[in-house]
């Protein structure tokens, strides 16, 4: 049977446009609007909620890699360990305190007497962990033994006793005194020099300081101090300012300090501990210890270490104010930052003007270099015809000294701490230039500046905590031992080309069978080509090890290339006067390899091989000193060049400290 289908032709389609939109919401109740507009709105929000949760979990997963990386370095990883402390004066148990203890490695190989090499103790401040000592860490343990600790509910250690007078000045001083009575060699009479940052200044002062209420507990064994960004006692209108935002509700308190992350790492939050002109990673490392800083124990620290307290026992004064610092007898080294708004530059010189004398303290100016007539940017690399890469501008127009930031030390000072005691001290002081800020320490390149001028201030101390000193003490072997030979051995001897400039090489050797001077002419002199690797000959040996050459320089000379002997010493930084000798020197020879008195062959690149004895770190040490003052160079940038071409770079940690407290580096990120 024929079914007859003729349907209906459909009405058209509304066109979807805003008047129909409105129309159509005009002609409902707000009833149906409302459901009307949340189910076309519903979508854009999933997709809005949706979008910012995948991008926070990205954040954080960002942030958690970031955090391990940087937060749980492999140093604290392999010596921190989380213990129960009890201290019998206060009678609390901490029952999960993490604390980083490093021997020595070579303790046993060095001198005892009259006393052990002392114990270095890091001391954090508020809302701190010892996380921010680890850029200064590895220059520490290879100093000296290395204590550093989390305080209770700080880091890792657990939020544990939850009783406020746990938290107070008083309580933390007697904590750290246990623990480091745990540490120290007692029985060997070993001393102590503290390392504090911030707050834990003024609990270093306390327990350091002969007119401190706590001078009985370790006073007597503290052989140095070292105060990065100490505060002073607060003024009336901050101690009121305080007290007034410590009343607040716990929770309005978390939410301000929330409020005050909004823009993560370019929140206020951060900028006031790192300064607007902080690189990236600072500014990140500063994020995370912001997160990490445990509202209630920080509430309850400033509290008890911040303000006077008259009902204590012991009273408390507060932060520790002149009375305390001219009490104490030892050798003192004051750090602050010219951008640090936390504990601004002003407390060091104020510290200074109570242990007698303001003018000592000295600011740390960078270098004022003529970045040449050109007027580039310092970061665009520039190669000039003969193949030397330098930076803004040719090798005359660059003369960049280095920075003058030598700690000012007065002279020993009579302090009278009241009328019948009188006693020597030594103290030194220095602000660092800009940008360094409250998180000097944890800020790579302030970092190593810092690293480097405690360790001109151990060594004024005890001359054994020099790096250079351990390591001409424990060479007691000759350089040509069967131990040495193996490491010269494994040596590449000749580095590829740096800066189109120079060459590191190891000390040669007439015995060897492959660098001795006759087969290093037949393989690197300007009259057989351009070098073994065809990118550029050795037209000039500069020899800076200090013996006589176990070659004999004859034979690069009958060979065609150059030789000068100018011996420097080992395992010390070269001082800024060898630099200077040295600039002057390479300025000489190149300009003789390019004067009538040599032939210059055509198409041949002629470098100059600079040696030691491995082409490491003193090598590496001048090498980038002249990159930086002639070539103008940033120093990241030179020691980059040179790990390059010589790996792994200079492999002394106090050269390179030594090299970034002579010129800061201009490179942010």
């Amino acid at each position: 049977m024929a079914v007859n289908w003729n349907p209906q032709p459909r009405a058209p389609l509304p066109t979807f446009n805003l008047q129909n939109f409105q129309n159509m919401f005009s002609s409902t109740s707000a009833t149906t609007k409302f459901v009307t507009s949340s189910a076309l709105l519903l979508p854009l929000i999933y997709y809005i909620v949706k979008r910012s949760w995948l991008t926070q979990s990205v954040e954080e997963e960002d942030d958690a890699e970031f955090t391990e990386r940087f937060m749980h370095p492999p140093l604290l990883k392999k010596y921190a360990t989380i213990e129960s402390y009890y201290v019998p004066k206060t009678g609390f148990t901490y029952p999960s305190i993490r604390a980083f203890f490093r021997q020595h490695p070579q303790i046993d190989r060095l001198p005892t007497e009259p006393t052990p090499l002392p114990l270095l103790v890091a001391v954090h401040g508020l809302g701190g962990s010892i996380a921010q000592f680890d850029p200064i860490l590895p220059s520490l343990i290879n100093v000296a033994p290395t204590l550093a600790v989390d305080l209770p509910g700080c880091g890792s250690s657990s939020f544990q006793p939850e009783e406020e007078k746990a938290y107070t000045a008083n309580a933390l001083v007697h904590l750290i005194a246990v623990v480091i009575e745990k540490h120290r060699n007692a029985e060997a009479n070993q001393g102590v020099i503290l390392v504090c940052h911030s707050m834990g200044c003024s609990l270093g002062s306390l327990l350091a300081s002969t007119t401190s209420p706590y001078k009985d507990l370790i006073s007597k064994h503290v052989r140095g101090v070292v105060a990065i960004c100490p505060p002073v006692p607060l003024g009336l209108k901050q101690r009121v300012g305080l007290r007034m935002t410590l009343l607040m509700p716990e929770s309005v308190f978390e939410y301000l300090r929330k409020r005050d992350r909004r823009g993560g790492i370019e929140s206020p939050s951060v900028a006031r501990f790192t300064g607007l002109k902080a690189d990236t990673k600072t500014k990140k490392l500063q994020l995370i210890f912001n997160k990490q800083s445990r509202t209630p124990v920080w509430r309850r620290m400033a509290l008890g270490g911040l303000l006077p307290d008259s009902s204590s026992d012991p009273p408390f004064e507060g932060i520790p104010g002149a009375k305390i610092w001219q009490g104490m007898k030892m050798p003192i080294f004051l750090v602050a930052g010219k951008d640090d708004h936390i504990t601004p530059a002003d407390n060091v010189r104020a510290i200074a003007s109570w242990l007698g004398d303001e003018d000592a303290v000295k600011e740390c100016n960078p270098p004022k270099a003529d970045k040449g007539k050109t007027g580039e940017n310092n970061r665009n690399r520039e190669t000039d015809e003969r193949g030397i890469k330098t930076r803004a501008g040719n090798v005359a127009q660059n003369d960049t000294p280095a920075q003058d930031c030598e700690a000012a030390s007065t002279k020993p000072t009579v302090l009278e701490a009241d009328s019948s005691t009188s006693t020597k001290s030594e103290f030194q002081g220095i602000i660092l230039s800009s940008p360094a800020a409250h998180a000097l320490l944890y800020t790579e390149d302030t970092a190593r500046v810092l690293s480097a001028h405690m360790r001109k201030f151990f060594f004024n101390i005890d001359e054994r905590l020099d790096p250079g000193w351990q390591l001409h003490y424990l060479n007691q072997g000759g350089k040509w031992d069967v131990k040495n030979l193996g490491k010269w051995r494994d040596v590449v001897p000749v580095s590829k080309p740096i800066a189109g400039f120079f060459r590191a090489l190891k000390t040669l050797r007439d015995v060897d069978e492959t660098h001795t001077p006759k087969v290093f002419v037949e393989e690197w002199s300007p009259r057989h080509g351009n070098g073994k690797d065809g990118l550029g000959s050795v037209a000039a040996v500069i020899d800076i090890t200090h013996d006589s050459p176990v070659y004999d320089p004859d034979v690069l000379l009958s060979g065609g290339i150059s030789y000068t002997k100018w011996p420097t010493v080992s395992k010390f930084p070269p001082t800024a006067e060898k630099v200077k000798e040295f600039v002057t020197l390479v300025e000489s020879v190149h300009s003789d390899l390019f004067s009538g008195s040599h032939d210059v062959e055509q198409g041949v690149d002629r470098l100059i091989g600079v040696h030691c004895h491995y082409g490491f770190n003193r090598t590496g040490f001048f090498i980038v000193a002249y990159m930086v003052e002639r070539l103008g160079w940033d120093l990241k940038d030179a020691l980059a060049e040179f790990a390059k071409a010589k790996e792994p770079g200079i492999k002394h940690s106090h050269f390179v400290d030594e090299l970034y407290s002579r010129y800061p580096s201009e490179t942010n990120d």
